[in-house]
């Protein structure tokens, strides 16, 4: 609770007792008047004190004194970031907190289609699809440069003869 809360609810108090109705009846009536204003007065500034003195309570410095026997269990923020290209080049990074323990690993694709599959099944598939579509880049630029080799090979046979 703070202290404009705290000022609030003594300033209503306040404003309540002030409002207090001002008689300018004959005696008989002032007699009734200030009963109810007693039974009405006490009941609406209390409410909300009530309420805030119990949702209120300061917390109190330090470490809570609650014994307790459970074994508290640290946890460590590592990152272990894996990245790929279309190429089927792999790299790691591991992080921890904000420390950087290894950057640019470079790691087969073989290694993390292994580790993927041990991890979770809805990590491999969508790695595995990765790496298959490097696999058929790369086995489409072996065809390649081998149609190549074969010119080179029928135009330095031209040359020899």
């Amino acid at each position: 609770m703070t202290v404009d809360a705290l000022t609030r609810t003594d300033a209503v108090s306040e404003e309540a007792a002030t409002e207090a109705p001002v008689d300018s009846t004959p005696q008989a009536e002032t007699a009734e008047a200030p009963a109810e204003a007693k039974t009405e007065t006490p009941e609406a500034p209390e409410t909300p004190a009530d309420e805030n003195t119990v949702e209120s309570p300061k917390p109190k410095r330090g470490r809570p004194k609650v014994a307790t026997t459970a074994k508290k269990t640290r946890t460590v923020e590592l990152t272990l970031t894996v990245t790929g290209t279309a190429d089927g080049e792999w790299q790691a990074e591991l992080k921890n907190g904000a420390k950087w323990v290894a950057k640019g690993l470079e790691i087969p694709a073989a290694a993390v289609s292994r580790a993927a599959k041990e991890l979770h099944a809805d990590l491999s598939g969508p790695i595995d699809e990765v790496i298959n579509a490097a696999r058929e880049l790369q086995a489409a630029k072996v065809a390649q440069l081998e149609a190549e080799l074969e010119k080179a090979k029928l135009a330095l046979a031209e040359l020899d003869a």
